[in-house]
């Protein structure tokens, strides 16, 4: 049944007014919900009427994802409190549920790293991303950390320290691998270990990401004093080993403070005026155990500083534990409700929480070391942005482009003799890799075969089957379209360029399409039908963008080459076996994960593989044991 197409209020200003008018002025959340019913906003108010009306103000300007939201508004909804610490918590509540997509007010660029643990699973990973996933709900996120090394480093020790799981994949079917023998790990792949005696270790490692190193010391020190009087000296020399471990973790991150015992986060930012660089530092007994790091948008350039260190607050504290929360928080700026907030946070702790802007002494200076480092990190991110600007003015100059190139494409390809050939097409966007619009092709020319390369005819295809959509649907848009390309880059020179060229004028796209070809020899750029090159400087900044472009895309290319020959080399083997076809291969291959397993099992291992009977396996057998 088809949905019923529903006008927007924006286009519908008597339901628009009436609708405003039914909201009442009081404490509450409002949720926005396009045509189809889906919440795109959440949001609370002291005043729910005047806020919401905001939104549909002339004079006031909106920030570019606001507006685009404001668009897409059909209904309003809204839930009365009776105070706006109870419509905080209830948004918290909403916002959790339901995820909308425009309730963002941290930018999600994947610029910090995350820690995740995936308490949804009965042996739960401990990973680091980039990317934090709306899955499972009992699945956690620590984050975002602004040192994607030093968590690195931190979960490398860890996974020293306690006994967890090494690998995603089991490296063997019917036995730990050597992990499990030097205590590294627990025998997950085999279930030697239960779910519960797995997570309780999984939560000792949690603690520490929460900041609770201290509290798990002491929880060890017990745990050892009893191995110890049990006369259990293996167990607790372990033990020992751990806490040593773990007080030479954040040995030198010690932050002097006049009551080490009092846990504390310490807020700060940087603006300038677009964008504002947010930094937090999690202090826990006097020591720094976490640098969180957040990208906040500045609507209009007019936002308080106050405001945003506020709003940063609510939804990272919407999405921490309650153990996580700490008694002190200081701030740079005075918060515009800091009472409401510490209201909140008190009842999600259960213990009264402070939010404090110091003025002098000791936790002044803490608030000023924060601030330095959140300016840092805007000059940083200033710079990175700087650079990409120019690069892509410089190479828009070098090719006479109407506009700065938004979206560039390069194309490589890669093989060996001709065998197992691939292409590779990788995106950049403003400059940067754009990795979500990565793809790969296996190159079909029969005429490109082990010991007969053709990278000119190889490209030709890559590009038909790139572009073939907009041939066959010549109204497709291509002006404004984020699919087309601004420019599309070819590794290689004057020959590969033509064997482009040629495709895109038989398919009548050469006029709205910029293409050029990148030679590696000297780094010169060739335009279409020129002879010569352009003259340019290897060190220029366009040109060393198109580099960085061309060597991501020879990566990927040489990684999915690399990845295609070792599936061949797997197969090689086994297509000596008379019966053997294609499939079973696949099935014997996917229950053994390697040739060397395959090599070394019975007959009566063998059939227990899909699709492989006793006599074909007594015959696979036979070939590995002649």
């Amino acid at each position: 049944m088809p949905l019923i197409k529903i006008l927007t209020l924006v286009k519908d200003p008597e339901r628009l007014e009436s609708r405003l008018k039914e909201i009442p002025a009081e404490p509450g959340v409002y949720l926005m919900r396009d045509g189809n019913e889906r919440i795109l906003y959440i949001g609370k108010s002291k005043k729910l009427r005047s806020r919401v009306r905001s939104y549909f103000r002339e004079s006031q300007r909106l920030s570019d994802r606001i507006a685009m939201m404001v668009q897409q508004v059909a209904e309003i909804e809204f839930i009365v409190t009776d105070t706006e610490t109870e419509a905080l918590a209830l948004e918290a509540n909403l916002v959790k549920q339901h995820q909308p997509y425009f309730n963002v007010l941290l930018k999600d660029d994947k610029k910090y790293p995350y820690l995740c643990i995936t308490w949804s699973e009965n042996y739960p990973r401990i990973f680091i991303t980039r990317k934090r996933r709306a899955g499972n709900k009992k699945d956690r996120y620590y984050g975002p950390y602004t040192d994607v090394r030093a968590l690195r480093t931190t979960l490398h020790i860890i996974k020293r320290i306690f006994p967890l799981r090494q690998r995603p994949q089991p490296l063997f079917k019917d036995r730990p691998c050597l992990n499990y023998d030097i205590g590294r790990c627990p025998g997950v792949c085999q279930l030697l270990v239960s779910p519960e005696d797995y997570h309780k270790t999984v939560q000792k490692v949690a603690m520490i990401f929460q900041g609770r190193s201290q509290e798990l010391v002491e929880i060890l020190n017990a745990q050892m004093e009893e191995a110890a009087e049990n006369l259990n000296f293996e167990k607790a020399a372990k033990i020992r080993d751990q806490i040593n471990s773990l007080k030479s973790l954040n040995a030198d991150q010690k932050v002097s403070l006049p009551n080490d015992t009092v846990s504390r986060d310490a807020l700060a930012l940087a603006t300038n005026g677009e964008i504002a660089c947010v930094q937090l530092f999690q202090i826990r007994a006097g020591q720094l155990v976490g640098r969180l790091g957040f990208v906040a948008e500045v609507p209009s350039g007019k936002a308080e500083p106050g405001a945003i260190l506020q709003r940063v607050l609510e939804e990272h504290y919407q999405t921490v534990e309650p153990v996580e929360i700490p008694t002190e928080i200081l701030v740079q700026y005075e918060l515009p409700d800091s009472e409401m907030l510490e209201s909140w946070l008190s009842e999600q702790k259960g213990r009264k929480v402070t939010v404090v802007a110091p003025q002098r002494q000791l936790k002044a200076e803490l608030i000023e070391m924060v601030e330095r480092n959140a300016e840092y990190e805007l000059e940083r991110m200033k710079k990175q942005g700087d650079r990409n600007n120019e690069a892509m003015q410089d190479l828009a100059d070098i090719l006479d482009l109407p506009d700065v190139p938004h979206r560039i494409e390069g194309y490589d390809i890669s093989h060996v003799q001709g065998s197992n050939a691939v292409a590779s097409q990788v995106v950049f966007i403003d400059g940067l890799p754009a990795k979500q619009h990565y793809r790969h092709y296996k190159i079909k020319n029969p005429n490109v075969t082990s010991g007969h390369s053709d990278d000119f005819a190889s490209l030709a295809e890559v590009i038909g089957r790139r572009f073939r959509k907009y041939l066959e649907d010549p109204n497709l848009q291509r002006t404004g379209n984020p699919d087309w390309p601004d420019l599309v880059m070819i590794d290689g020179g004057k020959g590969q360029l033509s064997s482009v060229v040629a495709v895109l004028q038989n398919m009548n796209l050469l006029e709205d399409l910029r293409v050029v070809s990148l030679a590696k020899q000297r780094e010169e750029i060739f335009l279409p039908g020129e002879s010569f090159p352009l003259e340019t400087n290897a060190e220029q900044p366009g040109v060393q963008l198109l580099r960085r472009l061309r060597d991501e895309a020879h990566r990927f290319a040489v990684t999915f080459h690399r990845q295609q020959r070792s599936e061949k080399m797997k197969r090689s083997r086994l297509d000596e076996i008379p019966g053997l076809g294609f499939k079973r291969q696949k099935e014997l291959l996917a229950h053994f994960r390697s040739i060397d397993y395959i090599r070394i099992a019975t007959p009566a291992q063998l059939s227990e593989a899909p699709g492989i009977g006793p006599h074909l396996a007594q015959e696979i057998y036979n070939y590995f044991h002649p």
